[in-house]
Protein backbone atom coordinates (compact mmCIF):
# COMPACT_ATOMS: atom_id res chain seq x y z
CA UNK A 1 0.00 0.00 0.00
CA UNK A 2 1.55 3.41 -0.78
CA UNK A 3 2.34 5.78 1.88
CA UNK A 4 -0.03 8.49 0.70
CA UNK A 5 -2.97 5.47 0.73
CA UNK A 6 -1.71 4.39 5.01
CA UNK A 7 -1.97 8.51 5.52
CA UNK A 8 -5.24 9.06 3.73
CA UNK A 9 -6.54 5.57 6.02
CA UNK A 10 -5.28 7.05 9.25
CA UNK A 11 -7.21 10.41 8.37
CA UNK A 12 -10.22 9.04 7.41
CA UNK A 13 -10.19 6.91 10.88
CA UNK A 14 -9.32 9.59 13.03
CA UNK A 15 -11.88 11.85 11.48
CA UNK A 16 -14.40 8.93 12.07
CA UNK A 17 -12.95 9.05 15.09
CA UNK A 18 -13.19 12.65 16.26
CA UNK A 19 -17.07 12.42 14.73
CA UNK A 20 -17.86 9.55 16.77
CA UNK A 21 -16.81 11.81 19.45
CA UNK A 22 -19.02 15.17 18.55
CA UNK A 23 -22.04 12.64 17.99
CA UNK A 24 -21.28 10.96 21.38
CA UNK A 25 -21.19 14.31 22.94
CA UNK A 26 -24.26 15.82 21.24
CA UNK A 27 -26.34 12.50 22.82
CA UNK A 28 -25.52 13.29 26.13
CA UNK A 29 -26.09 16.97 25.54
CA UNK A 30 -29.58 16.32 24.45
CA UNK A 31 -30.37 13.86 27.23
CA UNK A 32 -29.19 16.68 29.85
CA UNK A 33 -31.66 18.91 27.94
CA UNK A 34 -34.47 16.64 28.15
CA UNK A 35 -33.82 16.29 31.76
CA UNK A 36 -33.88 20.26 32.44
CA UNK A 37 -36.85 20.75 30.11
CA UNK A 38 -39.03 18.04 31.33
CA UNK A 39 -42.30 17.95 29.29
CA UNK A 40 -41.99 21.53 28.32
CA UNK A 41 -43.38 21.86 24.44
CA UNK A 42 -41.31 24.92 22.53
CA UNK A 43 -43.90 26.52 20.16
CA UNK A 44 -41.57 28.60 19.02
CA UNK A 45 -38.12 27.45 17.16
CA UNK A 46 -35.69 30.05 18.10
CA UNK A 47 -36.47 29.64 21.75
CA UNK A 48 -35.98 25.87 21.51
CA UNK A 49 -32.86 27.01 19.93
CA UNK A 50 -31.51 29.91 22.45
CA UNK A 51 -32.82 27.41 25.22
CA UNK A 52 -30.57 24.53 23.70
CA UNK A 53 -27.43 26.44 23.11
CA UNK A 54 -27.55 28.56 26.38
CA UNK A 55 -28.10 24.40 27.75
CA UNK A 56 -24.66 23.71 26.15
CA UNK A 57 -22.93 27.10 26.56
CA UNK A 58 -20.97 25.20 29.45
CA UNK A 59 -20.20 21.80 28.14
CA UNK A 60 -16.92 20.33 27.33
CA UNK A 61 -18.46 20.79 23.69
CA UNK A 62 -21.01 23.54 22.98
CA UNK A 63 -23.30 23.28 20.07
CA UNK A 64 -22.60 25.39 16.97
CA UNK A 65 -25.34 27.52 15.46
CA UNK A 66 -25.53 24.95 12.93
CA UNK A 67 -25.75 22.07 14.79
CA UNK A 68 -28.60 23.79 17.05
CA UNK A 69 -30.54 24.55 13.94
CA UNK A 70 -30.06 21.11 12.57
CA UNK A 71 -31.06 19.19 16.10
CA UNK A 72 -34.19 22.01 16.21
CA UNK A 73 -35.27 20.78 12.44
CA UNK A 74 -34.83 17.15 13.57
CA UNK A 75 -36.32 17.48 16.95
CA UNK A 76 -39.52 19.35 16.12
CA UNK A 77 -43.08 18.87 14.15
CA UNK A 78 -45.56 20.50 12.59
CA UNK A 79 -48.07 22.89 14.77
CA UNK A 80 -50.50 24.98 13.21
CA UNK A 81 -50.33 26.86 16.82
CA UNK A 82 -46.59 27.62 16.85
CA UNK A 83 -45.18 30.65 16.06
CA UNK A 84 -44.43 31.59 12.44
CA UNK A 85 -40.84 30.57 11.80
CA UNK A 86 -38.65 33.57 10.56
CA UNK A 87 -35.62 34.18 8.56
CA UNK A 88 -32.52 35.79 10.02
CA UNK A 89 -34.38 38.99 8.57
CA UNK A 90 -37.31 39.12 10.71
CA UNK A 91 -39.40 37.79 7.14
CA UNK A 92 -42.19 34.76 7.57
CA UNK A 93 -40.48 31.49 5.96
CA UNK A 94 -41.92 29.21 3.76
CA UNK A 95 -43.68 26.22 4.65
CA UNK A 96 -42.29 23.67 2.04
CA UNK A 97 -45.29 21.65 2.88
CA UNK A 98 -47.38 24.35 2.38
CA UNK A 99 -46.18 25.31 -1.40
CA UNK A 100 -48.58 24.80 -3.97
CA UNK A 101 -48.71 25.61 -7.84
CA UNK A 102 -51.42 27.49 -9.59
CA UNK A 103 -51.66 27.87 -13.69
CA UNK A 104 -53.26 31.42 -13.83
CA UNK A 105 -54.70 31.91 -17.49
CA UNK A 106 -52.59 34.47 -19.31
CA UNK A 107 -55.26 36.89 -19.64
CA UNK A 108 -55.27 37.73 -15.92
CA UNK A 109 -53.38 39.59 -13.71
CA UNK A 110 -51.74 37.27 -10.94
CA UNK A 111 -52.61 39.75 -8.20
CA UNK A 112 -56.10 39.93 -8.94
CA UNK A 113 -56.35 36.15 -10.12
CA UNK A 114 -55.11 35.05 -6.38
CA UNK A 115 -57.06 37.99 -4.47
CA UNK A 116 -60.06 36.94 -6.33
CA UNK A 117 -59.42 32.59 -6.47
CA UNK A 118 -57.09 31.75 -3.29
CA UNK A 119 -57.09 34.48 -0.57
CA UNK A 120 -60.91 34.11 0.03
CA UNK A 121 -59.50 30.11 1.03
CA UNK A 122 -55.58 31.18 2.57
CA UNK A 123 -55.60 34.63 3.71
CA UNK A 124 -51.65 33.99 4.13
CA UNK A 125 -50.67 32.77 0.88
CA UNK A 126 -48.90 34.84 -1.69
CA UNK A 127 -46.59 34.54 -4.83
CA UNK A 128 -43.10 33.90 -4.94
CA UNK A 129 -42.01 35.93 -7.63
CA UNK A 130 -38.66 34.82 -8.41
CA UNK A 131 -40.05 31.34 -9.03
CA UNK A 132 -43.08 32.30 -11.16
CA UNK A 133 -42.63 30.94 -14.60
CA UNK A 134 -44.95 32.54 -17.85
CA UNK A 135 -45.34 30.22 -20.74
CA UNK A 136 -48.80 28.34 -22.22
CA UNK A 137 -49.81 24.67 -21.92
CA UNK A 138 -50.49 23.11 -25.10
CA UNK A 139 -52.14 19.92 -23.89
CA UNK A 140 -52.15 17.57 -26.69
CA UNK A 141 -53.98 14.97 -25.65
CA UNK A 142 -56.78 16.98 -25.07
CA UNK A 143 -57.06 18.61 -28.53
CA UNK A 144 -55.73 15.15 -30.55
CA UNK A 145 -57.21 12.26 -28.47
CA UNK A 146 -58.66 9.85 -30.21
CA UNK A 147 -60.97 7.10 -28.69
CA UNK A 148 -60.57 3.76 -30.18
CA UNK A 149 -63.41 0.90 -27.81
CA UNK A 150 -61.34 -1.70 -26.66
CA UNK A 151 -62.42 -5.15 -28.51
CA UNK A 152 -65.38 -7.18 -27.47
CA UNK A 153 -64.87 -9.35 -25.06
CA UNK A 154 -65.54 -12.62 -27.27
CA UNK A 155 -63.01 -11.93 -29.46
CA UNK A 156 -59.93 -11.00 -27.15
CA UNK A 157 -61.12 -14.75 -25.72
CA UNK A 158 -61.35 -16.28 -29.26
CA UNK A 159 -57.37 -14.91 -29.35
CA UNK A 160 -56.49 -16.29 -26.25
CA UNK A 161 -57.66 -19.56 -27.04
CA UNK A 162 -56.26 -19.73 -30.52
CA UNK A 163 -52.78 -18.62 -28.52
CA UNK A 164 -53.31 -21.24 -25.79
CA UNK A 165 -53.45 -23.59 -28.76
CA UNK A 166 -50.68 -22.40 -30.30
CA UNK A 167 -48.27 -22.67 -27.07
CA UNK A 168 -49.87 -26.20 -26.54
CA UNK A 169 -49.20 -27.54 -29.97
CA UNK A 170 -45.61 -25.84 -29.59
CA UNK A 171 -44.68 -27.78 -25.99
CA UNK A 172 -45.60 -31.05 -27.83
CA UNK A 173 -43.23 -30.13 -30.21
CA UNK A 174 -40.60 -29.47 -27.94
CA UNK A 175 -41.37 -32.94 -25.56
CA UNK A 176 -41.16 -35.36 -28.69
Amino acid sequence: MPRHAKADAAAREALLKERRKRVAATLRLLRGFRRKVRNRVFRDREVFVTALRDFSEGKKQPLKATEAADLASMLSERNPEAEICRDRHGEPEPDPDLRDTERVPLTEDVAEWLEREVLPHRPDAWVDEEKTRIGYEIPLTRHFYRYDPPRPLATIEEDIGALSAEIATLLDEVRS
